[in-house]
């Protein structure tokens, strides 16, 4: 079971970068995207954390907070972040806890194994902090695009 449209995130606290602790209220009167991606430094979550950091200026006008969230490191989203230039948090949800209220874990196929690992996912909430938006199993290519439409359309 995850979060449905109109549902806050329940209370929680995860690490993040910049040795900070993302919770639900870290977004209070903004709006939230949370964007889950598999793993630092692949091809498809280089990309789309490239093109979330390349609207970061628009994603703000639009009094937006952008989060990435992998189940990566503190130390492996440091130096995505830095070599990417990122000017948002990532989450190390390394536990799990953020990917379980969401529902992004799934089997996937892998070189023809059977692996389990996070579905590219979206997740937008309005300033009162409740889901507003979500798309799963997302292809990278005009996504963030999306993202922010519905982000300034709120």
């Amino acid at each position: 079971m995850s979060i449905a449209i109109g549902q806050p995130i329940p209370p929680c606290e995860v690490p993040a970068t910049s040795q900070l602790t993302f919770s639900p209220l870290a977004a209070k009167g903004k709006k939230l995207v949370l964007y889950f991606y598999p793993k630092d430094m692949t091809p498809g979550c280089t990309a789309e954390s490239g093109e979330f950091r390349d609207r970061i200026e628009a994603f703000t006008k639009a009094n937006t907070l952008v989060i990435g969230v992998s189940r990566d490191t503190l130390k492996s989203h440091d130096n995505f972040r830095q070599k990417l230039e990122l000017p948002f948090e990532l989450v190390a949800d390394t536990e799990e806890v953020l990917c379980q209220l969401f529902g992004v874990m799934k089997m996937k196929n892998m070189y023809g194994k059977q692996v389990r690992g996070v579905e590219r996912s979206t997740f937008l909430f309005d300033i009162n902090g409740k889901l507003a938006k979500e798309w799963r199993g997302i292809k990278v290519t005009g996504h963030v695009d999306e993202v922010l439409k519905a982000a300034q359309a709120l």
